[in-house]
Order: structure tokens, then C-alpha cells, then sequence
């Protein structure tokens, strides 16, 4: 008689996971790569012409109110350490899973905007240096970043670091030229300070802030690569808070030394102000730091194309897209699909789209996620019997973010019409 079988037990293959190689130092430079990216090296002047002398203090108040929801998303980036982080965040706060795939989806559609203006803005200083159409420039630029951030996430991330490096040492080297060059650096410092009688100063200060709050964007990225970090609960909140707290200095120093070497008139009117200032403290070429910019908005393509992709692989494996998005490849141990299909989106709207309008996208469906993350942190907190282990933000905290937020929206709609 023979016995009957027994069931097969040989375990099935599982499927490629995303890779776990991140370090706080990569993950700072990912954070300050999209951060920093191009924002600072044409914002200059347009902070020049609305608050003279008091920029710098313009852009410590963005980073300010900046600062409530970059602590919301570092207490939340611990708590939950996953791809597609904001809409797992509004999911775990709303306890809605509609309303989580619409804030993933926002989430897609900030990232993918960001790169097709990134992308817009690159291919104009590429043009200085390759004569070619600039719908051909644009697809190249597209491209050859949508491949690198497919390459693999240490590879892509390394890269991006690399430039990262590359575009904060061209700002440094401004404050360096300046300290060095220009006497009145230090000497000048109290004309940053505006009185408090001055009310035109202080409403240029208010409406620069506003200008300026869009050039700290890039921190809340850091949420989307959660699953590709080393000790996330450990590392993500560091990451996050680091990327605020270097970018807001860097700003201030150089929009200073930018406004005590070139008078701000001049600056203002400049179309690549940080060249002309690099020109003025040198005597050297600004081709210089064009190719810097080249640099710098390179690098803000392929972050916010990582970031695009992320998500759509995290919908997916949340169940909220369809499952082929959510594929890792074997060999790039990338969501290679999702990137494929990030990328080709980038590609039509930095075709079709001004990079104006882009840039208005960008910033208003950030912020309607920055509110909705600091609400849902909020309801997570209200629940809560014991606070988490890791990073913790006091309760009143993402109510402050989200109450900035909703003025930044008011404000922004009020300024436009």
C-alpha cells in the first residue's frame, strides 16, 4: 500500500525587496539634494527685490514655520518608515483609505511637477553650453536622470549625493569668497535687522518668507525612501531635522553675502544672480557657476523622479494601485516600472507645460499635503495612550504646522489676485 504523499513544503521564492543601504549622511545629502536643489540659485534675486537688506531674515523665518512640519514628518517618518510615507501617515491618522491614495497621488503629482520644472530650468543652462533645440535638451536632461534614478537606490542615491556635495560647495565657496573679499560682511550685519516701526520692512520680510517657504521644500522627501534607509526609526528623524537646519544657514549666509557684494538693485534685475555674484567676488568666469546650476538642477530631477516613483510603488503595495507598480527588479532592486512611468510623466509635462505654472503646482499641492500630514499627526497623537518610542513632538506641535500651512494657502491665494 503505498503511503500518501506528503505536501510539497518547499518554500516559494520571494519576491526582490527594495534595499536597505542608506546611511544618515546618504540620506541627509538625498534630503539636501532636493532641498537645496535649484530654488536658491534663482531665488536670490526675486528675495533681493522684495526685502533688500532684510533677506536673510526672510529666510530664518521660513525655516521657522517650516520647522513645525518638518518635526510633525520626523516624529511620523519614525513612527511608520514606509514608501509612500505621507499617504501611510494620512491612512493611519484618518483611519480613510480613499483619502490616503488622494494624498499619494498628490504627493506623485508634486514630485512629478517639481522634476518637469527642474527639468525645463535645466535644459536653459544646458543650452549654454549644448546647442541644441530645447525640447531636445529638455528629453535628454529627462532621460538620463530617469535612468540613474532606475540604476539602483545606492547607486542613484550616491550619484545624486555626489552633486549634492557639488552644488552646497559652489554656495559655500560665495561665502567663502565673501567673508574673504568683502570687509563689510561682518561689518554690515545690523542692516539686516528691520525695525519693528518700519512696516514696509516688515511686509517685505512677510512676503519674501512666503517666496521662501517654497526653497525649504525637498525634507518631507526623505519620508518616501523610508524603506531603503538603514535604522529608520533612528535615522529618518535626524535625516529630516538635519536637512532643515543646514539648508536654512546656507540660505542666510549666502543671500548676505550675496546682498553686501552686489547692490541689490542690480541683484534683483540679475536673471542668474548667483553667477553675477560669483563673478563680482572673483573676477572669474560666471560660466563657472552655470555649470554649478547645471549641477544643482540635475540633481533635482532625479531626487524628485525617486521620490515619484517611491510612492507609486508604495500605493501599490498598500494596495491602492495595481500591483505591477509595486515590482522590484531583481537586478536594479528598484520599482523599475514605477520610475519608467514617474520619468514618462515628467517627460510630457516638462514638454507641454511653462515652468511657471509648473513651479505654482509644486508649491500649491505641497502644502496642501503639509497641512493634511500635520492633521493626521495630530489625530495620531490624540489617540495615542503612550507616545512613541523613537522621536516625539510635543501634542501642540502639527496643530502650529498645520495652522502655518493654512496660512501660507490663504496668504499665497490672497497674493495672486
Amino acid at each position: 500500500m503505498n503511503e500518501p504523499s506528503l505536501p510539497d513544503r518547499t518554500p516559494l521564492p520571494q519576491a526582490p525587496a527594495l534595499e536597505r543601504s542608506l546611511s544618515l549622511l546618504q540620506a541627509t545629502l538625498y534630503g539636501l539634494g532636493v532641498t537645496v536643489g535649484a530654488g536658491i540659485y534663482v531665488l536670490i534675486g526675486a528675495a533681493a527685490d522684495r526685502a533688500g537688506m532684510h533677506a536673510p531674515i526672510a529666510f530664518v523665518l521660513a525655516a521657522v514655520l517650516m520647522a513645525f512640519t518638518a518635526a510633525s514628518f520626523a516624529e511620523l517618518a519614525g513612527r511608520l518608515p514606509v514608501a509612500a510615507g505621507e499617504a501611510a501617515y494620512v491612512r493611519e491618522g484618518f483611519r480613510s483609505d480613499r483619502l490616503a491614495t488622494a494624498v499619494g497621488l498628490l504627493v506623485v503629482g508634486v514630485s512629478i511637477a517639481a522634476a518637469a520644472a527642474i527639468s525645463v530650468g535645466s535644459a536653459g543652462y544646458v543650452a549654454v553650453f549644448l546647442a541644441l533645440p530645447e525640447k531636445a535638451l529638455i528629453a535628454l536632461v529627462v532621460v538620463a536622470m530617469g535612468a540613474v534614478a532606475a540604476w539602483g537606490i545606492n547607486e542613484s542615491v550616491t550619484f545624486a549625493g555626489i552633486m549634492t556635495v557639488i552644488e552646497v560647495g559652489g554656495l559655500l565657496v560665495l561665502v567663502l569668497a565673501g567673508v574673504m573679499s568683502e570687509p563689510g560682511v561682518v561689518a554690515r550685519l545690523p542692516e539686516a535687522l528691520p525695525s519693528l516701526a518700519d512696516a514696509a520692512a516688515l511686509a517685505g520680510i512677510a512676503g519674501t518668507a512666503l517666496l521662501a517657504v517654497f526653497a525649504f521644500l525637498g525634507f518631507e522627501s526623505l519620508a518616501n525612501v523610508a524603506e531603503e534607509v538603514r535604522e529608520p526609526k533612528r535615522t529618518l528623524p535626524r535625516a529630516i531635522l538635519l536637512t532643515l537646519a543646514i539648508a536654512a544657514v546656507l540660505y542666510a549666509l549666502v543671500a548676505w553675502v550675496s546682498l553686501v557684494s552686489v547692490p541689490t538693485a542690480e541683484l534683483a534685475q540679475s536673471k542668474a544672480p548667483l553667477a553675477l555674484v560669483f563673478e563680482r567676488l572673483t573676477g572669474a568666469s560666471p560660466r563657472t557657476m552655470s555649470a554649478i546650476a547645471i549641477v544643482a538642477t540635475l540633481n533635482g530631477v532625479i531626487v524628485q523622479i525617486i521620490m515619484g516613483s517611491r510612492v507609486l510603488y508604495g500605493l501599490a503595495r498598500q494596495g491602492s494601485l495595481p500591483a505591477w507598480l509595486g515590482r522590484v527588479d531583481a537586478l536594479t532592486r528598484t520599482p523599475l516600472l514605477a520610475t519608467l512611468v514617474a520619468s514618462g510623466i515628467v517627460l510630457l509635462l516638462a514638454l507641454l507645460l511653462p515652468l511657471q505654472h509648473l513651479a505654482d503646482i509644486t508649491a500649491r499641492l505641497t502644502l496642501a499635503v503639509f497641512a493634511l500630514v500635520n492633521l493626521s499627526l495630530a489625530r495620531i497623537k490624540a489617540r495615542d495612550v503612550a507616545p512613541p518610542s523613537g522621536f516625539a513632538v510635543p501634542a501642540w506641535v502639527p496643530w502650529a504646522g498645520f495652522a502655518v500651512c493654512l496660512a501660507l494657502i490663504v496668504l499665497d491665494l490672497a497674493l495672486r489676485t
